[in-house]
């Protein structure tokens, strides 16, 4: 950086002093269709069920209920959606995660006749879906199988891309399923399916109210195995080079704002599109501390987006999309 003038004359404030010049001058500029709205749908219909410890954030069913979701979107400028299923059944290997009729996959086509223009994500992981909670096969002594893993996860993948899905999303965290996702969305002739990995996905205690959102918490253990250490810093941005290598079109870096410092490295060190996930303890923690009156949820919420945004992010996944998008569109 080059040498500036010093006190008085240079005066940084003459910058400051109006509405107008401080445009002028900002830098980073938040925007409504940089967000990625998480949607959990469930089985029934005219369902529309607030979650306890997510304020605002509902499970809905895939009737009605999606399409006005999907509208209120649209209208507010949000352009795309990671989809979460909540299964009616769930089994050792998470078979509704890969069936043709599984609720994302019902989702999917709903949505994709109903909005043509909303961009489809869908989450890829068995959590949600086997009756252990964690994100893959287990063996006889509850250690998850890796290797055994991936071909559910590929399998998951094209059946989403197979009702309409634009993007998929894997999230299980397990080595290679970046490389064995893409091998089989090619061979099944979806090789312009791309893949947002979460490659930076640290086992992190903000996940708490996800857990009940998606009815996903592990029945015994933790992922700490699978999971990535939040000591480690240089791992993330090497985990993101793997899947960038493996195949990835965008990479991931989550929990957001306790990782920023990782999100700014994978970012600038790999040069290569990023997101993050605003997650739900962060957004939970926004909403009950604006519940009490501590905070001005408007001007923490504008905060803590831009401060992703100016890390590196290129795109934010959060529970506050829809509130946020208002508050931009009314300046």
């Amino acid at each position: 950086m080059r040498e500036l003038g010093s006190f008085p004359a240079y005066r940084p404030r003459r910058m400051r002093a109006h509405d107008a010049v401080r445009a002028f001058a900002r830098e980073t500029v938040l925007r409504a269709d940089e967000f990625i709205y998480p949607l959990f749908v469930k089985p029934g219909s005219n369902a529309h069920d607030e979650i306890a410890s997510m304020p605002g954030v509902f499970q809905v069913s895939v009737d009605h209920v999606l399409d006005a979701e999907i509208d209120e979107l649209l209208e507010l400028g949000v352009p795309a959606v990671m989809l979460f299923g909540l299964p009616a059944h769930k089994d050792e290997k998470g078979s509704e995660a890969y069936d043709e009729h599984g609720i994302v996959q019902q989702a999917v086509r709903r949505i994709r006749e109903h909005a043509p223009s909303m961009f489809v994500i869908t989450d890829v992981c068995l959590c949600e879906y086997t009756s252990h909670g964690h994100c893959g096969m287990l063996d006889e002594q509850g250690n998850v199988l890796n290797d055994d893993t991936l071909q559910l996860l590929a399998a998951e993948a094209v059946s989403h891309a197979q009702a309409g899905a634009h993007m998929v999303a894997p999230s299980d965290m397990m080595d290679g399923r970046v490389g064995a996702i893409r091998a089989a969305l090619d061979a099944a002739g979806y090789a312009d399916v791309p893949i947002m990995s979460y490659s930076t996905k640290y086992a992190s205690g903000f996940y708490g109210p996800f857990r009940d959102a998606a009815d996903s918490a592990p029945a015994f253990g933790d992922r700490r195995g699978y999971q990535m250490d939040p000591a480690n810093a240089q791992e993330g941005v090497r985990e993101a080079l793997l899947d960038i290598a493996e195949g990835a079109d965008m990479v991931m870096v989550k929990p957001a704002l306790s990782y920023l410092d990782v999100l700014h490295r994978v970012k600038t060190e790999c040069a290569f599109p990023t997101v993050a996930y605003n997650v739900s303890g962060e957004y939970a923690m926004v909403k009950a501390a604006a519940a009490n009156g501590w905070i001005d949820e408007k001007r923490v919420v504008l905060e803590l987006l831009l401060s992703i945004k100016r890390a590196g992010a290129d795109a934010i996944i959060t529970y506050h999309a829809k509130d946020a998008a208002r508050w931009l569109a009314q300046g």
